[in-house]
């Protein structure tokens, strides 16, 4: 096991993972079924490392049965496929028979943004420690005020954070009633509550209740397409800055499957229109997944060429490294 615990390239030390009882190092692998091959992939530096010989076969038949098991697919090429399989990403050599699911990938990036937040939050209440200790040291801090910083530090932090990620508009552009005319330039994030999505076929459309005409499910500002697309993403990610719960996540996983996919959820979540909260927590994070699946696919085509390009040139020197390692018939 000692060959494989580290990179061969930079010598950085592979991840443990809990997946597999003959590979316990490694959080992204490769593997070739038909030729026996399988390599450890450094987050570091990119580079695969191939395991020896001697300790591939039983993995393989751990790492084959996992993601026949579990795997899901991400996106692929002619000649490799990148999945996720359980706590492992996967790339599979060869064609896999199974539906991409780029959306999937994006649920993670939800629990990660909790644990930023929750992170967030404990330097905010951190710094207002320090700041309430110093003060009432000296005397220049009261009961009250102390109380009020300690409660409020958190939330400045954060808010803080939100603010310099996203700015205070969802959306900008040249746009006007379509009741009374008059002209609507921009999406506020706090003005998101005046927002309606509906579905129109598998898309959603965005609706902004105009400041003069009032509330009208109907009329306002209208965005439809990779316009309505974008600010939809956009006020979503701002809704989700807190990220949500692996038990939200799931369930939102679940409401896009039960959808029939990611295409197919506004129609199922949006059949009338509905402002923000009226979607309910679950529907709105479900609908935050669904609408990165063109973003996150785009994204995935990409690592998933590089990924392709990487197993070209391993696959050279791996063919030359078991020629050399293996005693061949004479």
């Amino acid at each position: 096991m000692s060959m494989y615990r580290k990179c061969l390239v930079c010598d950085r030390d592979f991840a443990s993972n809990d997946a597999l009882e003959h590979l316990d190092r490694g959080r992204r692998v490769a593997y070739d079924p038909v030729k026996g091959r399988l390599w450890l992939i450094c987050r570091a530096c990119s580079r695969w490392s191939l395991v020896p010989m001697e300790s591939r076969w039983e993995a393989l038949e751990e790492l084959e049965k996992l993601v026949t098991d579990q795997g899901r697919m991400l996106s692929s090429t002619d000649n490799v496929a990148l999945m996720r399989a359980g706590p492992l990403e996967v790339v599979r050599v060869g064609r896999a028979e199974l539906r991409e699911e780029a959306w999937w990938r994006y649920g993670q990036e939800l629990r990660r943004r909790k644990e930023r937040f929750r992170k967030l939050s404990v330097a905010g209440t951190v710094g207002a420690a320090v700041a309430i200790g110093s003060s009432w040291a000296t005397g220049g801090l009261s009961f009250v005020g102390a109380w009020i910083l300690w409660e409020s530090a958190p939330g400045l932090v954060t808010g803080g954070a939100r603010l310099l990620r996203f700015g205070r508009t969802a959306w900008r552009g040249q746009g006007e009633c379509t009741r009374c005319g008059r002209p609507i330039h921009r999406i506020a994030y706090s003005n998101r509550q005046n927002v309606v999505f509906r579905a129109v076929e598998d898309s959603v459309e965005v609706l902004v209740f105009c400041p003069f005409c009032g509330v009208d499910d109907e009329r306002g500002l209208q965005l439809r397409g990779q316009e309505a697309n974008r600010a939809v993403r956009r006020l979503l990610a701002y809704h989700h800055f807190a990220g949500a719960s692996e038990g939200r996540v799931d369930r939102a996983a679940r409401l896009i499957e039960a959808a029939g996919g990611p295409e197919r959820l506004p129609s199922r979540i949006l059949s009338r229109p509905k402002q923000l909260d009226q979607v309910g927590r679950v529907g709105r994070v479900a609908l935050e997944i669904a609408v990165h699946e063109e973003h996150e696919a785009r994204l995935l085509s990409m690592e998933v060429a590089e990924l392709e390009a990487h197993w070209r040139r391993e696959e050279e020197l791996a063919r030359i490294m078991d020629g050399e390692l293996t005693i061949l018939p004479r």
